[in-house]
């Protein structure tokens, strides 16, 4: 019998009878591997991809034949490109669920996704709540008969014809569109049949721990003028510890949602009479914005940035000459007529601060200049994608331009990125995941600038994380359209990642401004530039603050710090005179002195978050004292007024976050 040598990751080579499978190879490696494994990577030998791989690389099914010399790695829950399988066969077994219960339903796609996967049917009568409950226990039936996910090659006319039959149209449209062999790959889990490349995990019996989670349209193809399908959602993981800890997750993201926390703590709203996507800060939102706003002014004036300022609307022309009309112009709102000239909402600060720049002749010692503005800006954003503060039309960037020699720009990356740091640590975040972002060489049309710049700029950037000892990820084709960047991503209290700071390297707008500056050789040479914002929108920032804290600022944040609750009116005079005391060293304090029973009182301070509430009676009138009582700690005891103050000041003070 003809024999193939198979190598495992321990380089260890065995021969073995062509046709053996994966499967038969991880039995006799070890019962345990064997009860474990649900998918294997193949390479060939000489490295190259094996022919008619699928395409996930090289994964394949564990009952797909070797007809040649391999390297063969087992893939158990270890791995994560197991679990986009698994997931992928759930979504399978979804479909097989629906069509025993609907079987006149049409067919769309069905992919994995992050948390789990979706399926997209056609289908007369919308999915109710209570047909996701049958699907899901029809599900569970179905896992539990450990039906086997099994390869079928069908010549591509009969594929065709099958789903004609069964007037499936939309698999039909796949099968003539994406098949390119004359043998179509299918799949079988029990009666069901789907048109798929697979690979599959073996069996259904290991997916238990599922849950269906809503009901979406969507577009066919995604392409508005199609039919609209409907897209169940579901969650999906190996255990169902993972699955519960997932929707624990959920839950508590629920919870700390910011449009909900907004409303009910008066930050913010949107009002559908000024338009989507625009915000009112609210006076408790607007004092928190102060803060962020005033530590933040005064860090830059410490890091040797100047404060400018910079119109909202600026001439179309100078669009034009920034390339933003070219590469930017779907998400810039349209232009306004002033005067027979053409002038643009401003999508972006940079052109103004380059004028600032501009306005006169710098020196090399006048380097770098580093230009700061919180300035508005204005995008167009689909409404469909606007979501509260994180996603809006109209923001504050907390934006920064820098211009600098190129010996000068690795060090001043490295300061933005240090920057970055101070703030998220200064507002609570001590986690976060750094990504930097390249350009797609294979479509150079998208981006300004010659491919040697982009190599040089991205080199540096790369340098500076690696002499940060940064680690980092590196994102093809997710740059700037003038340049690469650094994104910082914070991770917040439920371990959610954040897009925050951006530092983006830019070699072309010096370049279309013709930017200047007299070298110390005396003659004129062009400047580099780095866009930083840290905060990314004070928006964005603010709704992120919020999610992270659930609302419950810490003290040095909170708009309102402390509340004073006087027990009845016998001690308003008192009460008033706490009030005062704690005002008078710039506590924020607020007197609830209305005519309500105490436990009221809390239970309101309570719901507004409020960290400190100072009761008062006749006992503490009489002692000069207040009993205080935290909002996560409780009861804390009669404590001197005196003492009090000076406690809350010096927790302002070292802004402590607890």
């Amino acid at each position: 019998m003809e024999q193939v040598q198979v190598t495992l990751p321990d380089g260890k080579i065995q021969e073995v009878p062509k046709g053996t499978t994966p499967a038969d190879i991880a039995r006799k490696i070890s019962p345990r591997l064997a009860d474990a494994a649900l998918v294997a990577r193949v390479t060939a030998t000489n490295g190259t991809p094996l022919p008619n791989a699928p395409d996930l690389g090289e994964l394949i099914d564990l009952r797909r034949p070797l007809e040649e010399n391999v390297k063969l790695q087992i893939l158990t829950e270890r791995d994560p490109d197991a679990l986009f399988v698994f997931r992928h066969s759930a979504a399978h077994l979804l479909a097989a669920a629906v069509m025993e219960l609907y079987p006149n339903v049409k067919l769309g796609i069905g992919p994995p996704i992050d948390t789990g996967f979706f399926y997209e049917f056609l289908r007369d009568e919308p999915f109710t709540p209570e047909d996701l409950a049958k699907i899901e226990k029809k599900m569970h039936e179905l896992a539990a008969e450990d039906l086997p996910n099994e390869r079928k090659l069908i010549p591509k006319p009969e594929a065709i014809e099958l789903y004609k039959k069964n007037n499936q149209v939309f698999k039909c449209e796949l099968v003539s569109e994406k098949a390119n062999e004359l043998m179509v790959s299918f799949y079988s889990t029990g009666k069901f049949l789907d048109f798929c490349r697979g690979p599959h995990i073996p069996s259904t019996k290991r997916i238990t721990a599922f849950k269906l989670m809503s009901v979406a349209g969507a577009y066919w193809k995604g392409q508005e003028g199609n039919p609209q399908l409907q897209r169940i959602y579901a969650a999906c993981f190996f255990t169902q510890k993972e699955l519960d800890e997932y929707l624990h997750r959920l839950e508590e993201a629920k919870r700390r949602d910011h449009r909900k926390l907004g409303v009910e703590l008066e930050l913010f709203s949107i009002q559908e009479e000024a338009g989507p996507g625009l915000i009112f800060w609210h006076p408790k939102g607007g004092l928190i914005r102060k803060i962020v706003e005033d530590w933040l002014r005064d860090e830059l004036l410490q890091r040797g940035y100047d404060l400018v300022y910079t119109p909202h609307i600026m001439r179309l022309d100078l669009w034009k000459t920034s390339g933003h009309t070219n590469f930017y112009k779907d998400s810039m709102f349209g232009p306004v007529e002033v005067e027979k000239a053409d002038y643009q909402l401003k999508p972006m600060n940079c052109p103004g601060h380059i004028l600032i720049y501009k306005s006169k002749l710098h020196s090399y010692r006048d380097l770098p200049v580093r230009l700061a503005e919180l300035g508005t800006v204005y995008r167009y954003e689909r409404s469909g994608v606007l979501h509260g503060l994180l996603r809006v039309r109209g923001f504050t960037q907390d934006d920064a331009h820098i211009f600098c020699m190129p010996s000068q720009i690795e060090s001043e990356v490295e300061a933005c990125v240090d920057f970055a740091f101070a703030v998220m640590k200064n507002f609570g975040f001590d986690k976060f995941e750094v990504e930097l972002s390249d350009w797609d060489a294979a479509h150079p049309e998208n981006y300004a600038g010659k491919p040697e710049d982009w190599h040089r700029a991205t080199a540096a950037l790369a340098d500076t994380m690696t002499r940060m000892k940064i680690p980092y990820k590196k994102m093809e084709g997710e740059a700037a359209f003038y340049g690469p960047k650094i994104d910082v991503k914070l991770i917040d209290a439920i371990g959610r990642p954040w897009q925050l700071t951006t530092v983006q390297f830019d070699f072309n707008l010096p370049a279309r401004f013709g930017l200047e500056y007299v070298a110390e050789d005396g003659a004129k040479h062009q400047p580099l530039m780095v866009h930083r914002a840290l905060l990314g929108s004070v928006e964005r920032f603010f709704g992120i603050l919020i999610e992270h804290y659930a609302g419950a600022f810490p003290l040095w944040l909170a708009p309102v710090q402390v509340q004073v609750c006087p027990v009845s009116e016998k001690v308003a005079d008192y009460a008033k005179h706490v009030t005062e005391t704690i005002k008078r060293h710039n506590i924020r304090v607020h007197l609830d002195d209305r005519n309500e029973k105490l436990p009221a009182k809390i239970r309101d301070a309570q719901l507004q978050k409020i960290p400190y509430m100072l009761v008062v009676g006749t006992r503490e009138a009489e002692a000069g004292t207040v009993s205080v009582r935290h909002r996560s700690k409780g009861d804390l005891g009669p404590k001197p007024l005196a003492e009090v103050v000076a406690a809350l000041q010096e927790e302002v003070r070292s802004r402590a976050l607890a």
